[in-house]
């Protein structure tokens, strides 16, 4: 595709049609912000007690003793899954006696076999609520917001071969619209798993429109314009629909009318369809060189530039034959000690870093204060990571700056635990800023990632260190999950893992400024490696430098 980027040269890098596909494109993200965290308030938690059976004949102070106390947070909390047999308060109260009267430890207890009775101060009502997704069943929540990102596993390993094989603009906004339909059906689920299963697949649409589009306007933009989209465009527009979602959840307190109220934005990105165009590198793979050269017509017109008669020469396109290239297998990732060493690293890089990012995100509401609050400044923190995380991919090393970003994310969020309990404002300004350092972090993992590897596997690499990273993502409400046994247990995990595999980004090679590798030879040649004999797993026979993994 060498002569494309010749052939559309004339268009310039930031014209008209340029900013309208960028804009677009990036606004057809929004959803995406909202959708992908929306677990946080439909599965939301409220305080919850035992009901007490409709016909027991209570005062307001024994219903009040009904419930026995247990630890919870370093002080005593009314437990929330036992209570004592209504019977046995029954015949106390029929004696005349109080609670005070009474050893209430010594009273038989049961499960709360008539219900529960939840909190409206936080929600009217979420799928928590709407289910009794509590005690026995509470296991359940945290396993619907991972079957969510199961979703979103198997929507990035569809995607990309859907939109090669169907069109880009065709895939956008088929998977646009399963996003938003299947939200909308959502509405009417009956049971808890009828909501799992449509929220799975709400996660295939949610992924895939973000690929997709990433891959459009990577394909329609000039290359400088290009670095903007990949790392400012997507995911600032991704933290503008994250900080809609508390707005909205905050005014709509029950869980079916916040869906709809989400589905509805997605309604507005039907007129897109005769506006953001095709990919035209991708007609032209498919030998449609008519609507290409049409599309980039259209583009001139828009940007106020005179397009020249013959923009591409179709018979030599057409008689060029794709040079052959070696196949690569996920074996090659592994093929020798060092660069099996640098697959395994990384695989760990993107899966902790995943986890540190979705736990810190899902556990808003578990931080101190309000949590809409908690939640929209969890968003807000996101967009200086990002320009932080692009300022320093211009002009400082990627290891350095990746383990100092990975360093501060996690030291402050271990530091959490030793916060005294009424430092509440420090307490959520260290969550804030280990989620800033995460979130740098995970940002550049992109870009860091893309010049590690070779030009034949570099897709491959790119495609594992994904789907470790979707890992990451599923595992991340059980970490969030732990905290219903200790409010710090996740805080030390998240934290503990985040400062592991920045010491680990230590051992990686240095790619800043250098070309990227086109071949595992290339490969061998980085700063930190010392030269020696080749593996015996290298396929060549010839003798070459091996990589041992050391710090400089």
């Amino acid at each position: 595709m060498r002569d494309y980027d010749a052939a559309t040269a004339f268009l310039g890098e930031w014209g008209r049609f340029q900013r309208l596909v960028f804009f677009l494109l990036s606004a057809s993200i929004i959803p995406n912000g909202f959708n992908g965290m929306s677990a946080v308030f439909l599965a939301g938690t409220p305080e919850h007690r035992c009901a007490l059976p409709r016909g027991a004949n209570l005062s307001g102070e024994w219903r009040a003793a009904s419930i026995p106390l247990e630890p919870r947070g370093g002080r005593a909390a009314p437990s929330r899954c036992r209570r004592y047999r209504p019977a046995a308060i029954a015949n106390l109260s029929a004696l005349g006696l109080r609670p005070g009267d009474v050893e209430l430890g010594a009273l038989e207890q049961e499960p709360c076999l008539d219900g529960w009775e939840y909190s409206r101060e936080v929600y009217r009502s979420t799928i928590v609520t709407e289910w009794n997704l509590v005690c026995e069943d509470d296991w359940k929540a945290p396993l619907t917001t991972s079957l969510f990102f199961v979703g979103v596993l198997i929507g990035s390993f569809i995607s990309g071969q859907l939109s090669d094989r169907f069109g880009r603009k065709n895939i956008l906004f088929l998977t646009m619209a399963v996003q938003t339909g299947f939200s909308f059906l959502q509405i009417f689920s009956t049971s808890w798993e009828m909501f799992t299963v449509l929220f799975l697949i709400v996660g295939m649409g949610q992924i895939s429109n973000y690929v997709v589009a990433f891959i459009l306007g990577t394909e329609i933009l000039g290359k400088s314009v290009r670095i903007i989209f990949s790392t400012l465009g997507v995911c600032v527009f991704f933290a503008i629909g994250y900080m809609l979602l508390p707005l909205f959840a905050y005014f709509i307190r029950d869980w079916r009318m916040l869906l709809l109220a989400l589905t509805v934005p997605g309604l507005f990105c039907i007129p897109l369809w005769w506006i953001i165009p095709e990919s035209p590198r991708w007609l032209i793979s498919q030998g449609r060189y008519k609507e290409a050269e049409a599309i980039i017509q259209k583009a001139a017109k828009i940007n106020g530039i005179p397009a020249p008669a013959v923009l591409f020469d179709i018979a030599q396109m057409q008689d060029s034959k794709p040079e052959q290239q070696q196949k690569a297998i996920l074996l090659d990732l592994f093929r020798t000690r060092n660069i099996a060493t640098i697959t395994i690293m990384s695989l760990l890089l993107w899966f902790f870093t995943s986890v540190g990012y979705f736990g810190l995100s899902l556990s808003t509401p578990n931080w101190h204060g309000n949590a809409y609050i908690n939640c929209f400044l969890s968003a807000v923190i996101e967009i200086p990571a990002y320009v932080i995380a692009w300022l320093l991919l211009r002009s400082f090393p990627r290891r350095y700056s990746l383990s100092g970003i990975l360093f501060l994310g996690g030291g402050v969020v271990l530091f959490i635990q030793l916060v005294p309990a009424d430092y509440n404002i420090l307490s959520i300004g260290l969550v804030m800023l280990g989620k800033f350092g995460i979130t740098a972090a995970f940002s550049m993992l992109y870009v860091y990632n893309v010049e590690l590897y070779p030009t034949l596997v570099r897709n491959m690499a790119v495609g594992a260190t994904s789907m470790a990273s979707r890992l990451g993502s599923i595992l991340a409400p059980y970490f969030v999950y732990l905290g219903a046994y200790d409010r710090f247990l996740p805080y030390i995990l998240m934290g503990s893992l985040t400062v592991l595999i920045g010491i680990l980004t230590l051992f990686l090679p240095e790619s800043y400024g250098n070309p990227l590798p086109e071949s595992f030879e290339q490969m061998l040649q980085v700063k930190c490696f010392r030269n020696g004999h080749q593996s015996s797993g290298a396929r060549n026979s010839k003798k070459s430098p091996t990589i041992l993994v050391t710090p400089l």
